[in-house]
């Protein structure tokens, strides 16, 4: 028998879990960075310091499962996303360990990116991490991105990824975690607001802002403290702020059925900060709608 230790430093919680490759069980310890209350995150070099602390910790806790079953393997995420200038410190935290415990026990390390994480767990949690092989559209819906990714099977890096769109002002978990502070919880809130918001029994028509296959969440804020300051209450707020989110992933899906490659070049045109390869990603595009007319697609929504 032998496992993977997967290691991860790249947001609010340090992770740490080992993946029995033989049995296919889990055994993981994480822990949320401590964010002062009405604080709204940290810097990097707080979360730095946090995850240097932490880390050692996790993994203490996960040495009785090596007694009788060693690593064979270390992977690690070192960067947000597979795109040249993809880099966050608190990476560096996980990563150096990760490259003395390969080190030290003489095993590979395998190195991915917090993103392709993000949907590889996805895939894993619903029980289809088989359907990798084959192109799929994803969601990466979290503090940092409110993404439309177009995902093919990739021999080095687990998946290729291709954005298609994206929030053009404020991220998703932006706006849940100013609604959340906005309501009293504690940064991170996208748990605390989903348990709030399970109170809630009034209806709502959510009107997503939309812009060809991108999306608007600035003014989601605004009109949660509206209706906030207007005596509705906390778990009608935090309902009506979890919908606009969903019924904006959902928008954005639709809006990504059938657009011409006029259309596309339009979008990557003024995107390509984002982007490596205008000409790569337009047929990577073209290549997931063909697939998806063919009634092959499957997609897939990940959120942080």
């Amino acid at each position: 028998m032998a496992q993977i230790l997967g290691i991860d430093t790249s947001n609010y919680t340090t992770s740490a879990a080992l993946l029995d490759l033989e049995t296919g069980e889990v055994h993981q310890e994480k822990q949320l960075l401590p964010v002062k209350v009405g604080e709204v995150g940290l810097r990097q070099s707080d979360a730095v310091f946090h995850h240097t602390r932490q880390l050692p910790e996790l993994l203490e806790r996960l040495r009785p499962f090596l007694e009788n079953n060693p690593v064979c393997g270390v992977s690690v995420s070192t960067r947000p996303r597979n795109v040249d200038g993809s880099y966050m410190p608190c990476f560096l935290t996980g990563m150096g360990t990760a490259r003395a415990v390969a080190a030290v026990s003489g095993v590979p390390l395998y190195e991915t990116s917090h993103q392709v994480g993000h949907v590889l767990a996805a895939l894993y949690s619903a029980g289809k991490l088989g359907e990798r092989e084959k192109p799929f559209l994803a969601f990466h819906v979290s503090g940092g991105t409110t993404d439309s990714l177009y995902c093919e099977p990739d021999a080095d890096m687990a998946l290729k990824i291709t954005p298609c769109g994206t929030s053009l002002d404020l991220k998703a978990g932006q706006a849940i975690d100013r609604v959340g502070l906005m309501l009293g919880l504690q940064f991170p809130c996208g748990k605390a607001l989903e348990q709030l918001a399970r109170q809630s029994r009034k209806p709502f028509r959510i009107k997503p802002v939309i812009r060809g296959v991108d999306c608007c969440l600035s003014g989601l804020e605004n009109q949660c403290r509206k209706r906030l300051e207007q005596g509705e209450p906390p778990e009608d707020v935090a309902k009506f702020c979890l919908l606009t989110v969903a019924e904006t992933v959902i928008a954005m899906t639709k809006e990504l059925t059938d657009p011409t490659e006029d259309e596309i070049k339009e979008y990557l045109a003024g995107n390509l900060c984002r982007c490596s390869g205008f000409v790569g990603q337009t047929r990577s595009i073209l290549k997931y709608l063909e697939y998806k007319k063919n009634g092959n697609i499957q997609e897939k929504e990940v959120q942080a």
